[in-house]
Order: C-alpha cells, then structure tokens, then sequence
C-alpha cells in the first residue's frame, strides 16, 4: 500500500498546484489580409491557409 514518508505541508501543495493558469494564445499576422489570427488556422475573414485559398469566407448579413 502506497503511503507518504512524510507529511505534505499546506504550503508544499498549495505551490505545486498555484502553476496551473491559462496563457493567451500565440498570434500571428494573416499573410493575405494582415489581420492577426492563431498560428495553423484559417483566417476567418479572408479564408486563407498558408498562401492558398482554403475556404470562401461568409458575406455579412446587412438589416
């Protein structure tokens, strides 16, 4: 049966869990448009991955 050597102080436990936090994510400039998006993914205004057209992106509803 698995048991600790030793006690575990509050302190101990509590900076091992206080890393854990969201980071905000990494941007990059759109080679097409120059908007900034996230790395690896289409652009969703103009549709471009990598230099090529991927997807025709959506017009706007105007009301």
């Amino acid at each position: 049966m698995a048991v600790p050597k030793s006690k575990v102080s509050k302190q101990r436990g509590n900076t091992r869990y206080a890393q854990w936090k969201i980071s905000a994510p990494n941007l990059v400039e759109c080679s097409n448009c120059h908007e900034l998006i996230e790395s690896h993914k289409v652009c969703p205004k103009c549709g471009y991955y990598d230099g090529k057209q991927v997807v025709t992106p959506k017009a706007k509803k105007e009301d």
